[in-house]
């Protein structure tokens, strides 16, 4: 089955989010993605890409 969804994995009735959380913001707030990095919309939290 192809998944339609971008943040989450569906595997039979299981979902799994594919994105991390924000460890200031906590469970629900996602972090965006970028090239080197990945931050937080809501907080501002960046961690870098080695």
């Amino acid at each position: 089955m192809v998944s339609r969804y971008k943040y989450y994995n569906v595997e039979g009735d299981r979902a799994e989010v594919q994105k991390k959380n924000c460890p200031r913001c906590g469970p629900g707030v996602y972090m965006a993605e970028h090239g080197d990095r990945v931050s937080c919309g809501k907080c501002g939290y960046t961690e870098f890409n080695k």
